[in-house]
């Protein structure tokens, strides 16, 4: 858009020519015209020139509007957006943002002016033309932003090729197992730039994001006992060393510094360390408690013994995600004699399901999807743990409790067993649908204590002494983000008319799932009275 001027208004251009009007018509059309005026962009102060409005803004309210055109690299209608973006802004009695950006003028609405008949906007290819003409004076700086911005581009185009490239390998390791390609664990691509993580990598990585410790935090179970264990037994953490292994957040260790321990030692191999030491800085606690970036196998404490080793260890199942080798680990190194674990001990617990309900929902389900079979999405159906949270009413035999950690003695070597169950059965069934497993968790008030006995319910050791504290993750307690580990029977493995008067018996074998050393493979055997006993294996991965 022109400047707009006398000279080349509609009135000037069209009027009566010079040989048929006289000198006095002229002057009434002069006369009748407006003087044009610039409203100053920050106050009603009004100008003749545009520039003298533009140095008004400069000196009395320090904008450059010519700079920040420029800056902004902005055409006629962004000039445009800018002037009614600021016009709004005073209008409404709003401050500026400290360097205006596109984001800030990016509404369409900015280009409705603000004040009527704006001379400021009729003018703007004077602005327009002393930006470009004052351009060079910022190209040094625009060139060194543009090549930052490509580089960061470049580097995000890097990180999403190199994610894309791990999802591929991961998706063709998935499928030569599942063919069974006798060279799985070759990579059928190969890159010298790509470095393939092993499978801890991305353990460490999950937990580095907030929705996984928001998950934890909130359960209420799980936090409480470590919260209630800690609180009611100052007496123990008081002016002791502490060590927290995977710290995550630092709750832990805020519990352990908030009970008076002289020094807490949070470690974790997950870059959510850094949230912790921020968390544990925000609460004024840095000075007890020490934040170190590692594996506890691979950081150098700066003690040598501790009092007290605290970890949140557990997985599904208990033994899901490995963790509590590294505890041992500690514990071997590290923890005085007669030092306190927390937790001490935990017990894992199976019984057996009858929940036909669950069976139609997500097997049966397939068979009928809006008139269409859809059998091949059972395929591998019966193959995995699934993670449910199971109402008690479809618990359809006594529960079991097969293996109790002692985990002042145990070793890496005993998370690698086979243990005998069994069960009398509750009520009649056609079949049973599957094998419920759950732990249970004890916090023991010394190092000396022993574990309970199998049988002892979370309830019954708190009641046992002072202090001590327990709690469940199985389907009679409250639910926590554990949930339960099920064992989905395939029907060609189950038996049919059983009684109350049947008993289940069996073994259950734990392992390490060969291809990825932080998950699991459950296999069971069962059988009712003197029935063909019936096999099954399931992977937790």
């Amino acid at each position: 858009m022109a400047t707009r001027d006398l000279t080349s208004s509609p009135i000037a251009g069209n009027g009566p020519s010079s040989d048929t009007s006289d000198d006095s018509d002229w002057a009434d059309i002069e006369a009748d015209e407006e003087a044009i005026s610039f409203v100053s962009l920050f106050d009603s102060t009004t100008f003749q020139l545009l520039d003298t409005m533009l140095d008004h803004c400069e000196q009395h309210h320090n904008f450059n509007l010519r700079a920040n055109v420029a800056r902004l690299q902005l055409d006629f209608m962004g000039a445009v957006k800018l002037v009614n973006f600021i016009r709004h802004r005073v209008r409404s009695q709003k401050p500026l943002p400290a360097a205006i950006s596109h984001h800030d003028i990016d509404d369409d609405t900015y280009l409705v002016p603000v004040l009527e008949n704006d001379s400021v906007l009729f003018s703007l290819e004077d602005v327009l033309g002393s930006a470009r003409d004052s351009d060079g004076d910022h190209s040094d700086e625009t060139t060194n932003a543009l090549q930052d911005r490509n580089a960061q581009l470049e580097a995000e185009l890097e990180l999403i090729r190199r994610n894309f490239m791990h999802y591929r390998l991961d998706v063709e390791r998935t499928l030569d197992r599942r063919w069974g390609d006798e060279h799985q664990h070759e990579p059928k691509f190969s890159s010298p730039d790509i470095e393939i993580k092993d499978q801890s990598d991305y353990y460490f990585e999950s937990y580095a994001s907030n929705e996984i410790h928001e998950t934890m935090l909130k359960d209420q179970v799980r936090t409480d006992a470590y919260r209630d264990f800690i609180y009611e037994n100052k007496h123990l953490f008081k002016d002791k060393v502490v060590l927290d292994i995977g710290c995550g957040t630092g709750i832990l260790s805020m519990f352990c510094a908030t009970a008076g321990a002289a020094q807490v030692i949070a470690v974790d191999k997950s870059e959510i360390i850094i949230k912790a030491r921020e968390n544990i800085f925000n609460n004024g606690l840095s000075a007890i408690v020490t934040c170190l970036s590692g594996a506890i196998e691979d950081v150098k404490l700066p003690v040598d013994k501790v009092d007290i080793i605290v970890s949140e260890w557990m997985g599904y199942c208990l033994l899901y995600e490995a963790m509590l080798p590294s505890v041992l680990y500690a514990r071997d190194k590290y923890l005085k004699p007669g030092g306190l674990l927390v937790p001490s001990s935990a017990t894992l617990w199976i019984a057996p399901v009858d929940n036909q309900n669950y069976c139609a929902e997500h097997v049966s389900y397939w068979r009928d999807v809006y008139g269409f079979d859809m059998k091949a999405m059972q395929e591998g159906i019966f193959d995995d743990v699934r993670i449910e949270a199971m109402p008690a009413e479809f618990i359809c035999g006594s529960p079991f409790p097969f293996k109790t950690f002692d985990l002042r003695k145990t070793r890496t070597e005993d998370l690698v067993f086979t243990a005998d169950w069994q069960s009398d059965l509750t009520r009649n069934i056609e079949s049973i649908d599957g094998f419920l497993i759950w732990f249970d968790n004890f916090f023991a008030t010394s190092g000396d204590e022993q574990p309970p006995a199998p049988q002892m319910t979370t309830s019954a050791w708190v009641k046992k002494k002072p202090g001590n504290v327990a709690f469940t993750t199985g389907p009679y307690g409250t639910e926590t983000h554990w949930k339960q580990g099920f064992l989905l029977i395939d029907p060609k493995s189950t038996q049919t008319n059983v009684s109350t008067s049947s008993q289940l018996s069996g073994q259950v074998t734990f392992a390490v799932l060969e291809e990825n050393a932080r998950a699991l493979t459950i296999d069971a055997q069962w059988s009712v009275a003197d029935q063909k006993r019936a096999s099954q294996s399931w992977k937790l991965r």
